[in-house]
C-alpha cells in the first residue's frame, strides 16, 4: 500500500504522475554505496568480498611504493573478520581544515577523500584513488582503525560506514603503521568466507612486484588449520617469471631483466622461453593488474617484435626472402612480467583495465628495444636458440594457416557447415541459446532426448581431446573433436586475428562429463583448450560446468537426488533412514529392488545410465539444475595449474599431487 506523498497536487496541470520532487532521492555520505555496491566492487558475490581485502591492502602498499612501509600483514579471525596491518606513516588523525573533523574520520567516511591526489604526498598509487578505504567501511557491519602515529595510538570504530564515537586516543607508541580490522555487511553478502588461497595468490604477487616489501598472510580461523605464509622475494620480477615457469623446460639462462626510467615512468620487464607453445604476458600498473593490457604492453611487443626480427635478420638466421615472422612467432614459449609506475595512469576498456596513457607506448619500446638489442649480441648462443624457436612456430603457423584453409573449403561443400553429431536448437538467437558439451555417444543420445529443443544444442564428444599443452596450433587443428567445437560455437579460434565474438552461436557453452576420474580428466583437456585457445569464452563468462548428481536416494515413490556425500547424508536423515537402507551400484537395479518401506541409494558411475528424464531434471532444465560459471580470477594462477597438471615435466605434477590429493576414489 503506498503511502499519500504530501505537498504535490497530482491534479495540477503539468504534473507528471507517480514522479515529482518529492521522488528524487538524495543518498548522503556513504549511503549510496550501500544502495548500490556493485558500482564500487564489481559484485557482492565472492569477488566482491575478496576486493574489499585488496582496497585494504592497496592503501598499504602506496606508502610502500611512497618509501614509507615494507611489511604488510593479512589475519583472518577466528571470528571472520579481516585484519590489514602496515608499518607505513599512518593516517592522519588531525583536525581536517575544512571538514573539521579528524582526517582519520573524513578518509573512512567521505568517498573521493585521501591524499592520493596530491602527488606531494604520493607520486604513483593503486587501488581507487581515495575511493576504496571509505568503500569497505561502507559494507562493513563494523570496522575498527587503529593509527600509530605523533607517538600516540588513536583509536576509531564504525558500524556500516557511520563512527561510534569519535576518534580517541588509547595509548603511547614509538612507530608508526596503520591496523585495519572489518567484517564484512551480512544484508549485503550472502557468503562471507574468504578463501585463504585466492588471498594467498594475490600477496604473492604483490610480493613479487615489490621486491623490498615483506607481505604475511595468517589464517587463524577454526578451519584455517594454522596456515600462514611470508613473501618477500629480493628478486622481483625475475623471482615471478621463474615461478611461473616453473614447471616448464626452458633455455635462456636465468630470465632477462630490463629496467629503466623516462619522463617519470619507471619500466621492469622480466621474460624468458621455454619449450611450450603458448605465450603468458602479464602487465602491471601501479601494482593494477591490466588484463587487458594497452599502450604498456603494445610496446613492448613491438619492440620484442622489431629487435629479434633485425637480429635474425643481420645473423642470416632469418630469410626474409623465404618466410615472413609475425609477432605471434616471437610471442611462443614467452613468459613475461611487465610492471611499470605511472604518475597519472589513464585507464580505459570494459573493466578500466587497460592502460590508455599514448607516451607509454614509446617510453616501454625504446627502453626494452635497446637493453634486449644488447643482450642479444653479448648472448649470442641464447639469441640463436630464441630464433630457432621462433622459425618452427612461424613453420607451425603457416601449416596452421593451411589447414583452416582446408577446414572452410570442406564446410563450403557442407549445407550448414556444422558438425554432423550436433544436435541444434531452433532458436536462432545466440543470447537465448546453449551447448552442452556432452562426453560419449550414450550420454550424447540421452542428452538429445532430454533436452529443450528450442533453446539446447548437443555435441557429443568422442574420447579424450588433444591435450593443448604439449601441441602447436596446426596439430591442434588435426583433431577432429576440437575442429568440431570450434565450428560449432562459430566464432573461430580463439586468440587469433580470425576470432569474432559477435559470431560466437551460444551463450553458455556447458560442459558435461561423467563424475569419476576419467570423466574428470575430459573436463580439465577442454578447459585446458578453452583457456589456452578460447580465452575469449572463459573471459565473456559464457563457460559453464554441469553437475550431474552422483546419487538417487528413493524411499517408495519419493524420488531426490544428491551431488555430493554430504548431501546425501542429509537426505538419509530427512528420510530417517536406518539399515533398511539398500545401495546399489546400478541405477536400474535399484529401480527394481526397492520396497515400499525401505530405501536404496543408486551411485551414477556416468551420465550414460541416466534415463533422459533424469537427465533433465537433474543437469539439463535451467529451474532445477546446477551449473558453475568458469571464471578466470587469477591469470597467473590459473596459467600455472594448467602448466602443471597438463604440461611436460612429470615432477612438478607429482608434487601437485601429493600435496592436494586428500583421497582417490577410482572407479575401476
Amino acid at each position: 500500500m503506498a503511502k499519500e506523498k504530501k505537498g504535490t497536487d497530482k491534479s495540477a496541470a503539468g504534473a507528471h504522475p507517480g514522479y515529482d520532487a518529492v521522488d528524487i532521492q538524495v543518498l548522503k555520505g556513504l549511503e549510496h554505496v550501500r544502495k548500490r555496491p556493485a558500482m564500487y566492487i564489481g559484485d557482492i558475490s565472492t569477488r566482491g568480498l575478496h576486493h574489499l581485502v585488496y582496497e585494504v591492502i592497496d592503501n598499504a602498499i602506496d606508502e610502500a611504493l611512497a618509501g614509507h612501509c615494507d611489511k604488510i600483514t593479512l589475519t583472518l579471525n577466528k571470528d571472520g573478520s579481516v585484519t590489514v596491518t602496515d608499518n607505513g606513516r599512518g593516517i592522519p588523525t588531525d583536525m581536517h581544515p575544512t571538514e573539521k573533523i579528524s582526517a582519520l574520520e573524513v578518509v573512512m567516511t567521505q568517498l573521493n577523500a585521501g591524499g592520493k591526489f596530491n602527488r606531494d604526498s604520493y607520486k604513483v598509487s593503486g587501488g581507487l584513488h581515495g575511493v576504496g578505504v571509505s568503500v569497505v567501511n561502507a559494507l562493513s557491519e563494523w570496522l575498527e582503525a587503529e593509527v600509530v602515529r605523533d607517538g600516540k595510538i588513536f583509536y576509531q570504530k564504525y558500524q556500516r560506514g557511520n563512527p561510534v564515537a569519535k576518534v580517541k586516543t588509547t595509548g603511547n607508541a614509538k612507530k608508526t603503521g596503520t591496523k585495519i580490522t572489518f567484517y564484512p555487511d551480512n544484508e549485503i553478502f550472502k557468503n562471507i568466507n574468504f578463501k585463504y588461497e585466492t588471498l594467498e595468490e594475490r600477496l604473492r604477487e604483490l610480493a613479487y612486484l615489490n621486491k623490498d616489501l615483506t607481505i604475511t598472510i595468517k589464517d587463524e580461523r577454526k578451519d584455517g588449520e594454522g596456515k600462514h605464509a611470508e613473501f618477500h622475494f629480493k628478486g622481483g620480477l625475475v623471482d615471478f617469471v621463474k615461478y611461473l615457469d616453473e614447471s616448464e623446460k626452458t633455455f635462456t639462462g636465468k630470465p632477462i631483466f630490463i629496467s629503466g626510467e623516462k619522463e617519470n615512468v619507471q619500466v621492469e620487464v622480466a621474460f624468458q622461453y621455454n619449450e611450450s607453445y603458448n605465450d603468458n604476458i602479464y602487465t602491471f600498473v601501479n601494482n593494477i593488474n591490466t588484463h587487458e593490457g594497452g599502450t604498456h604492453l603494445e610496446g613492448f611487443k613491438s619492440a620484442l617484435t622489431r629487435t629479434l626480427n633485425n637480429y635474425g635478420i643481420k645473423n642470416g638466421q632469418i630469410k626474409s626472402d623465404k618466410i615472413t615472422l609475425t609477432g605471434d612467432d616471437f610471442r611462443e614459449g614467452l613468459t613475461c612480467v611487465i610492471s611499470i609506475k605511472v604518475p597519472e595512469p589513464q585507464f580505459e576498456g570494459q573493466t578500466k583495465t587497460k592502460l590508455g596513457n599514448s607516451e607509454v607506448k614509446g617510453i616501454v619500446q625504446s627502453i626494452t628495444g635497446e637493453t634486449l638489442g644488447n643482450f642479444l649480441e653479448e648472448n649470442p648462443s641464447v639469441a640463436k636458440k630464441i630464433i630457432d624457436k621462433c622459425l618452427r612456430a612461424a613453420e607451425a603457423r603457416e601449416a596452421a594457416r593451411k589447414a583452416r584453409e582446408l577446414t572452410r573449403r570442406k564446410n563450403a561443400l557442407e549445407i550448414s557447415g556444422l558438425p554432423g553429431k550436433l544436435a541444434d536448437c531452433s532458436i536462432k538467437d545466440p543470447a537465448q541459446c546453449e551447448l552442452y558439451l556432452v562426453e560419449g555417444d550414450s550420454a550424447g543420445g540421452s542428452a538429445k532426448q532430454g533436452r529443450d529443443r528450442r533453446f539446447q544444442a548437443i555435441l557429443p564428444l568422442r574420447g579424450k581431446i588433444l591435450n593443448v599443452e604439449k601441441a602447436r596450433i596446426n596439430k591442434i587443428l588435426e583433431n577432429e573433436e576440437i575442429r568440431s567445437i570450434v565450428t560449432a560455437i562459430g566464432a573461430g579460434l580463439g586468440n587469433s586475428d580470425e576470432f569474432d565474438e559477435s559470431k560466437i552461436r551460444y551463450d553458455k557453452i556447458i560442459l558435461m562429463c561423467d563424475a569419476d576420474v576419467d570423466g574428470s580428466h575430459i573436463r580439465t583437456l577442454l578447459l585446458t583448450f578453452f583457456y589456452r585457445h578460447m580465452k575469449e569464452i572463459v573471459e565473456t563468462q559464457r563457460l559453464y560446468i554441469a553437475q550431474p548428481p552422483l546419487y538417487k536416494i528413493k524411499k517408495g515413490k519419493t524420488e531426490l537426488y544428491a551431488y555430493d556425500e554430504d548431501e546425501r547424508e542429509e537426505i538419509l536423515k530427512s528420510f530417517k533412514a536406518d539399515k533398511s537402507a539398500v545401495i546399489v551400484e546400478n541405477a536400474d537395479e535399484a529401480d527394481t529392488s526397492v520396497s515400499t518401506k525401505g530405501i536404496a541409494i543408486s551411485r551414477f558411475k556416468g551420465l550414460g545410465e541416466m534415463n533422459p528424464e533424469q537427465l533433465w531434471t537433474t543437469t539439463m532444465n535451467p529451474e532445477t539444475r546446477t551449473i558453475v560459471l568458469v571464471t578466470n580470477e587469477n591469470a597467473a594462477a590459473a596459467d600455472k595449474i594448467f602448466r602443471v597438471l597438463m604440461g611436460e615435466e612429470v615432477e612438478p605434477r607429482r608434487k601437485f599431487i601429493e600435496e592436494n590429493a586428500k583421497y582417490a576414489n577410482l572407479d575401476v
